[in-house]
């Protein structure tokens, strides 16, 4: 680890060091070591989409602040979520079943919020159900959560590649 400061302590001079969280891997079967490099495979694929979703996100907030009336608005919207259709469902529609379940979870992660309830408030429930059956093709919810002491292994490979 590096050294982060220098303690002295009465007449004792201590070294306080800085040491990464070490990932404890299931290596000890071939099948543990091919699920670990299958998931490494599945965050660094995913998490650039759910990075671009909460800078959406983000913007789009930013820009209804701007907006003055609710018609205003409701269109910015609209015309928002068509043309991230348009640039994403090609891409999303080739992700396996495991990414598209991880993906939901990432943009929990990015954003503090699920999928259904980014949904829910910018959209009606047409839309929403719209979005919900898209996720049931991944075998996902789209109120599925990302949970840092559950999904450890995913937070870990997010740190060690720097894809914060």
């Amino acid at each position: 680890g590096d050294v982060v400061r220098i303690s002295i302590d009465g007449k004792d001079t201590m070294f306080v060091y800085d040491f990464e969280e070490v990932l404890i891997k299931d290596f000890s079967t071939p099948e543990g070591k091919k699920a670990y490099k299958k998931l490494v495979y599945n965050v660094r694929k995913t998490m650039p989409y759910a990075k671009l979703a909460a800078f959406r996100l983000q913007m789009m907030e930013d820009n209804l602040q701007l907006l003055t009336t609710a018609k205003e608005r409701n269109r910015y919207i609209k015309e928002t979520e068509k043309a991230i259709k348009e640039e994403f469902m090609a891409s999303l529609k080739k992700f396996s079943r495991s990414q598209g379940k991880l993906l939901l979870k990432l943009i929990h992660r990015e954003t503090g919020k699920t999928t259904f309830d980014i949904l829910r408030h910018y959209r009606g429930s047409t839309e929403t159900f719209y979005w919900s059956t898209f996720a049931k093709f991944y075998n996902a919810s789209l109120k599925d959560e990302y949970d840092p002491i559950i999904d450890y292994q995913i937070e870990m490979i997010v740190k060690q590649y720097k894809l914060e």
